[in-house]
């Protein structure tokens, strides 16, 4: 085993979550080792210190807080994500705002785990630099420091020096931040390098796609609920903005926010309070709020669709990240560095790249940005056999992915109709699906066609999805009916 790969420390009394662990982590290249109790691991025999350590809160004996806590003692600077029990909430916003880089609710889901050791890993990995620093020492030119500052996001082109100087000027402050860019262009990491450089960087960075969540819980996750509140819920749960406080919440594709919980979020951020679903307590939270969109909010406010008091509450600064297609410049400096990730995770040493692949990866215009080109690398990676990486052209095909049976007939027409049957058709399916583009229940779903196709005739039509938001889901039904 090549042991310059990072190693995580996993503490659970549960030996089967144990085993899991050792199994999701270790496939991706991580070495793991395991322990039943935060006694184990204090008394342990450890000749190498851990990159990370996934702890449990509640354990035998001492708790994971209890365990934290001793390691603060030492100034250990362990960077720590906690797995817990629904049981477990208000314990864990105390570890929380005792500096652990993230938390997690069983059952743990293997992508965010893996996602959160990473953040984890690379908050180690800063913190042994500043520690290597000799005092004194000649400090690091512009480029080195943002290098080190936000080792995430890879590039060196003029529209992403922009975005850094403008993450640079806005961490320091406690100003609401609004990210705009397309699906994929990497706005998750633009805000997280916002809380990592504030004077938040230590408390919680809460994430929340609002897309992701039905409407009918969406309520529910951003603000919690009591027990009996409404059925099926068992017990009181804390929101995320509650979990947030004296850190960070990201509010993603907040364009998606239902209209009827816009007042409540413009609450928050006016007042610093809510009341979680069942409760008429107020709740006083410290919480900076950073919000992403990929769509045009001004039109949404145009067409009733979001609120202007609330758009100008967001848009205090706005940050805009460029698309893949115009920051070519940084393709090389992506691909090297997608390249090392998963080359250490597969344990494959890759030294070059073949000529015609990177030139080839620099003509194309990447319609799914920064995270298409991540899989492609991730592909390649896997699939090589040598040391030198090379990708095939055919997986870079823009391929629409099958229709559902329901869909069939609406794609076919889409292939050979007139702008104004396409019209009627595209309406249509807005319509049903209440102006939602993306999802299983979107109109790009109901199509049949891939989500930037929809959106790029939508807007060759001069389409406006945002008036459909409040359609009426029957009307829309009858309509579709009367397309088909």
């Amino acid at each position: 085993m090549d042991h310059d790969n990072p190693i995580v420390f996993v503490v659970d009394d549960d030996w089967s979550i144990r085993d899991s662990l050792r199994n999701l982590l270790g496939s991706a290249g991580l070495r793991v080792e395991t322990f039943a109790s935060a006694q184990d691991f204090l008394t342990s025999r450890r000749p190498q210190a851990p990159s990370c350590l996934v702890l449990d809160v509640q354990l035998p004996g001492w708790s994971g807080l209890d365990l934290q806590q001793e390691l603060a003692k030492v100034d250990a600077n362990l960077p720590i994500v906690f797995i817990t029990g629904y049981g477990d909430v208000p314990t864990t916003v105390r570890a929380m705002r005792a500096g652990a880089i993230d938390f997690l609710t069983k059952p743990v889901r293997d992508n965010d785990l893996l996602n959160a050791v990473e953040q984890a890993i690379d908050r180690g990995r800063q913190l042994e630099r500043a520690r290597n620093t000799p005092p004194g020492a000649e400090p690091p030119g512009k480029s080195e420091l943002r290098r080190t500052t936000f080792p995430e996001i890879a590039g060196h082109s003029a529209g992403l020096s922009r975005v850094l100087t403008e993450i640079e000027t806005v961490a320091s402050t406690d100003s609401t931040v609004l990210i705009h860019g397309e699906t994929g262009t990497g706005k998750e990491l633009v805000a997280r390098a916002i809380h990592n450089a504030s004077r938040r960087g230590s408390n919680p960075f809460v994430a929340l796609n609002c897309a992701a969540i039905p409407p009918d819980l969406l309520q529910s996750e951003l603000f919690g609920h009591e027990k009996g509140a409404f059925t099926g819920a068992m017990g009181r749960r804390i929101g995320r903005f509650e979990l947030a406080n004296q850190g960070t919440i990201f509010l993603d594709e907040i364009g998606d926010l239902p209209l009827e919980l816009q007042p409540k979020l413009l609450r928050v951020l006016q007042e610093r309070e809510f009341e979680r679903v069942g409760s008429n307590q107020p709740i006083h939270v410290d919480v900076r709020v950073l919000a992403a969109t990929n769509c045009n909010l001004r039109m949404a406010v145009a067409a009733g669709a979001f609120r202007l008091d609330l758009f100008y509450r967001l848009n205090v600064v706005p940050i805009e990240v460029p698309p893949l297609r115009e920051r070519l410049d940084d393709i090389p400096v992506l691909v090297g560095h997608f390249v090392e990730r998963y080359s250490t995770k597969v344990g494959k040493r890759i030294r070059t790249i073949d000529t015609q692949t990177m030139q080839l990866l620099q003509a194309y215009d990447w319609p799914g940005n920064i995270r298409e080109l991540q899989n492609i690398i991730e592909r390649a990676v896997v699939l090589c056999d040598g040391d030198t990486l090379s990708v095939d052209r055919e997986w870079l095909t823009r391929v629409p992915p099958p229709p559902s049976p329901r869909s069939t007939t609406l794609e076919r027409k889409l292939t050979r109709l007139d702008p104004e049957q396409e019209r009627e058709i595209i309406e249509a399916a807005l319509g049903e699906s209440r102006g939602r583009i993306s999802g299983p229940s979107g109109a790009a779903a109901k199509l049949g066609i891939p989500r930037q196709t929809l959106e790029s005739k939508i807007a060759s039509l001069g389409l406006n999805k945002y008036r459909f938001r409040a359609a009426s889901p029957a009307a829309a039904d009858s309509s579709l009916r009367t397309a088909g």
